[in-house]
């Protein structure tokens, strides 16, 4: 199969299907080599998003980064500094490959997306400061800022969106949360239009996880071992993200939003992370084939890009028809014992801790890099 087939085909589908394409990595390499440009070519890749341990891969691995981490060190500056000086550095020239579809598209896509420090998941005034500052850093109007959904990060996601700021809101896992999103983005818009902002603007993405949700649930059901329990494996992660949907279509069909929209607000769209199948007995291409709806993003690692481009089955959409059945799934599970609230609650704790040590691990790479170039890094 060629490039070029392999765009006509599935990938070619998912976005007539209304999906947009982003890829979930970043790295020097694929900005200086010309591979990201050639996936925008080849792959119908229109956005890309970053988070702490796809930099942690990355600055790790020291390919592409040597010359300045060097100037770095001359400079004499600390890990964290030098850290944001490298990333904000890719991202910037990320956007500006992607700037002519961010063009083209109006703001909608085009966009590359940095997360603020992990470490600041639970401090509201810390995470509008840091948000504030990469958007300044990396200077480009198609730049996204990431802040997490945790309960500190509601109203932070608010106000950076009330200054102007386009926002991707990460680690989502439970129903309840997501709506609080959709909340935090309406009062965030409202803010903005009290400031007499041009809401045309701001752009947002909510960040729905899926594989992982899986992951956890699968393994309760592993254990338990009964016919009923291993009947609902794999479906618990496309009925929370079916259901998100469904929520996305409700809260942004209300008079409220409607406000908004005359106003030329954006709609948040839902965005399906964590995309990377885990389970090897489950097709690679499920949570792209399953999760196909108007409006979402599917962010995807380059491997999960490649097989859909291969073999996925583009055949419609395939979240609408299913709120039903996504419900009664969710329901079978509290009936055998498994708490949708505890697990989500698991989840949502562990990704704010994965990304905080992928973080760390990045931090001790770059501060030995430095101490070898005779800079201590703190």
């Amino acid at each position: 199969m060629t490039e070029a087939t392999a765009t006509a085909g599935a990938l070619q589908r998912l976005s007539d299907e209304g999906v947009s394409i982003w890829l979930d990595d970043l790295s020097r390499k694929r900005i200086t080599t010309g591979d990201l440009a050639e996936l925008l070519a080849t792959r119908g890749v229109v956005g890309v998003t970053t988070n702490p341990s796809i930099f942690q891969a990355a600055i790790g691995s020291g390919e592409g980064y040597e010359e300045q981490l060097a100037d770095l060190a001359v400079r004499g500056v600390t890990t964290d500094e030098a850290v944001r000086m490298m990333t904000t550095a890719d991202v910037r020239a990320a956007a500006d490959i992607l700037r002519p579809l961010y063009d083209a598209t109006g703001g909608r896509d085009g966009r590359v997306s940095i997360e603020v420090d992990p470490r600041l998941a639970h401090d509201t005034t810390a995470t509008i400061a840091e948000a504030r500052q990469l958007a300044w850093l990396v200077d480009r109007p198609n730049v996204m800022i990431k802040i997490p959904a945790t309960r500190a990060g509601l109203p932070a996601i608010t106000e950076v969106l009330a200054q102007g700021i386009s926002v991707n809101v990460t680690l989502i896992f439970s129903l309840e949360r997501y709506r609080e999103v959709t909340e935090a983005h309406l009062a965030g818009l409202e803010k903005a239009r009290a400031a007499s902002l041009d809401l045309a603007g701001i752009h947002s993405v909510a960040s729905f996880f899926v594989s992982r949700v899986d992951t956890e649930i699968d393994g309760r059901l592993t254990a338990l071992g009964t016919d009923e329990a291993l009947a609902l494996k794999g479906r618990a992660a496309l009925a929370n993200a079916r259901l998100a949907y469904e929520a996305y279509q409700q809260v942004f069909s209300g008079a409220r939003w409607q406000a908004l929209a005359g106003s030329g607000a954006h709609e948040q769209r839902p965005l399906w992370a964590s995309t990377g199948v885990k389970d090897p007995a489950y097709k690679d291409t499920l949570y792209v084939d399953e999760l196909v709806a108007p409006g979402t993003v599917n962010t995807m690692p380059e491997a999960t890009l490649n097989a859909t481009a291969d073999h996925g089955e583009i055949t419609g959409d395939t979240v609408t028809g299913g709120y039903d059945r996504a419900r009664a799934d969710l329901a079978a599970l509290e009936r055998l014992g498994i708490s949708y609230d505890e697990v989500v609650a698991k989840l949502e704790d562990e990704g704010v801790a994965k990304f905080e040590a992928a973080w760390q691990d990045l931090l001790d790479t770059v501060t030995k890099s430095l101490m070898s170039k005779g800079v201590d890094g703190e």
